[in-house]
């Protein structure tokens, strides 16, 4: 990196968390630190909506994912649409009209506390993960590639974010996100324009989709049953529908966002522009990730992209075993080169693609000659495709910029997991359970002491996780064990009036047992647990309370 790299990285990060801390301090009371005051415009919650899901991991690994991969990932958000429809009908209209600071409220009023505090704390356990999962994603990958060091970047990026939401609460999380988004969307339209413009003379974007489609990396719908694949229209209409419903309708990072509108109106469009907007967005960011692809068969790319992977087998006795790989490597990527210059007939199509299996196969022995070595490392390199492209070929500034957009990835994210993790131990946990009344400015300063407490402990996971294949796909997994559960609670207490807070209670403990046991036993895709837990918790819910004849027709 530059000079004018770090100039532009350090005030555009700086400028977010001043103008974010200055903006917005002074709160008196709860419902201007938690709610914002309910002053949120339509377009600031749909912006807000979309930077809280769109971390650091969606702008490192997403593009990763689609060059390995290609652009079947998108399908995961086909269920967006459809989710974003039925919580404006359903979850927001109720929400509103009892007037909660938290989604776990209305369980208590529905069941009783017991149930309003499990659901709080599953949403606690898994989103303080998250939490930490989003600043550990983009500080282990710039570690591994800059050379800075990681447990240092953990805490920047923790304290960065403390400071601005700690201050202003919600109102903070909204007004640095609307900057966060413009920075984020700018970044990656310069990073897509310069793809195509080092692209050689004569290949144009119809062309760049021609060689991506003839390597496999256009499909984007499949229409298959089988379990073994993971991204189907199938798990994304079903699966993603039922993870959308719980993230969004039920998980308090996104409740708040929404909680915070003028109005019922103002909240629906914010979720709607959410809805209409979300899947072109990951698309064109997938299809970033393809024009990558594109550009590195007409430029040397490594074997592996994980620099600390390289260096570790370079400085092994493995040394010449992973040089003759890198030798058939670079042998078959001059192949391809004067392959698709010629021109991609029928017939290159075909060897084209043999010769990208040929390649698939060598970064498969790649990394196991890499996992021989004494060093622990990561041999997935899907989280630092973009990255490596970002570093090697962008002029100085624009790289700054880049990663300006990734680190600000992770401050909105970071930011709206620990405001709502503040509101919801504060609301759910400390305040329902203070025997005696408290002042307003008690509660705000209890708030901020939740954030900070947080956010101390997101840096602490941070410096202690360990990267997982694909950090997009971590994220996920962890929402996934939890999120249908606590749908299923929430579907429950919205339409099945039969149900009782015991047959409740028990059913969703017994649920997350079991869909702990599923996941560790591999035995379905993780999308299909979503389904699954909202399924089991309200069938096992309601076969408790039939079998219950003890319990009253009124509780």
């Amino acid at each position: 990196m530059q000079n004018l790299d770090w100039i532009v990285l350090s005030i555009t990060l700086l400028f977010i968390v001043f103008y974010g801390a200055w903006k917005t301090k002074g709160s008196k009371n709860v419902e201007e630190y938690i709610k914002g005051g309910n002053e949120t415009k339509w377009w600031t919650i749909g912006l807000s909506v979309m930077a809280t899901q769109a971390s650091a991991i969606t702008f490192l690994s997403t593009p990763g994912q689609a060059f390995h991969s290609g652009m079947g990932f998108v399908q995961f958000y086909f269920g967006l649409p459809i989710a974003m429809v039925i919580i404006c009908l359903v979850f927001i209209p109720i929400y509103h009209k009892l007037q909660v600071y938290t989604a776990y409220e209305y369980l208590e009023s529905r069941f009783d506390l017991k149930t309003r505090t499990l659901a709080a704390i599953l949403f606690l356990i898994q989103r303080g993960l998250a939490a930490g999962i989003t600043i550990f994603a983009p500080a282990i990958i710039l570690s591994a590639v800059l050379g800075w060091d990681l447990i240092i970047l953990n805490i920047i990026i923790g304290v960065l974010v403390i400071v601005y939401t700690v201050s202003g609460g919600t109102k903070a999380v909204s007004v640095t996100q609307k900057q966060q988004m413009g920075i984020i969307f700018s970044g990656m339209f310069i990073a897509f324009y310069l793809i195509l413009d080092y692209l050689p003379d004569g290949i144009t974007f119809t062309k760049a989709l021609e060689i991506a489609g003839a390597s496999d990396k256009m499909k984007v719908l499949d229409f298959s049953w089988d379990l073994n694949n993971r991204y189907t229209v199938w798990t994304g209409i079903l699966g993603g529908t039922f993870l959308m419903l719980s993230y969004f309708g039920t998980d308090q990072s996104q409740v708040q966002r929404y909680l915070s509108g003028k109005s019922v109106k103002e909240s629906q469009l914010g979720l709607i522009f959410n809805g209409l907007l979300k899947v072109p967005m990951q698309f064109f960011i997938l299809l970033v990730g393809v024009m990558v692809f594109v550009f590195y068969q007409f430029n040397a790319s490594p074997l592996n992209f994980n620099p600390k992977a390289e260096e570790a087998v370079v400085n092994s006795a493995y040394a010449q075993e992973y040089k003759v790989l890198e030798d058939k490597h670079r042998e078959i990527e001059s192949k391809k080169k004067t392959l698709i210059l010629a021109g991609l007939t029928d017939k290159s199509k075909a060897q084209l693609q043999d010769l990208n299996e040929q390649d698939k196969l060598l970064k498969t022995q790649a990394k196991t000659i890499i996992d021989k070595t004494e060093q622990k490392v990561e041999t997935n390199d899907k989280d630092y495709v973009f990255i490596h492209f970002i570093l090697n070929n962008l002029p100085k500034g624009l790289i700054g910029l880049l990663l300006a957009v990734i680190l600000s990835a992770a401050m909105s994210s970071t930011a709206s997991e620990l405001n709502a993790l503040a509101s919801t131990t504060a609301i759910d946990l400390y305040k329902r359970n203070q025997k005696k009344e408290k002042s307003e400015e008690h509660y705000v300063k209890m708030s901020k002491w939740f954030t900070l407490g947080w956010g101390v402990l997101a840096i602490l996971v941070a410096c202690v996780a360990n990267l997982f294949d694909n950090l997009i796909q971590l994220v996920n997994i962890i929402g996934s064990i939890f999120y249908g559960n606590v749908l299923g609670i929430f579907l429950l207490a919205f339409f099945i009036k039969a149900v009782k807070s015991n047959a409740v209670f028990i059913g969703a403990i017994i649920t997350q047992l079991i869909i702990i046991v599923v996941w560790y036993l591999d035995i379905l895709p993780y999308l299909w647990l979503n389904a699954l837990g909202c399924a089991l918790v309200m069938g096992i819910s309601t076969i408790l309370q039939a079998l219950d004849t003890s319990t009253t027709i009124e509780e």
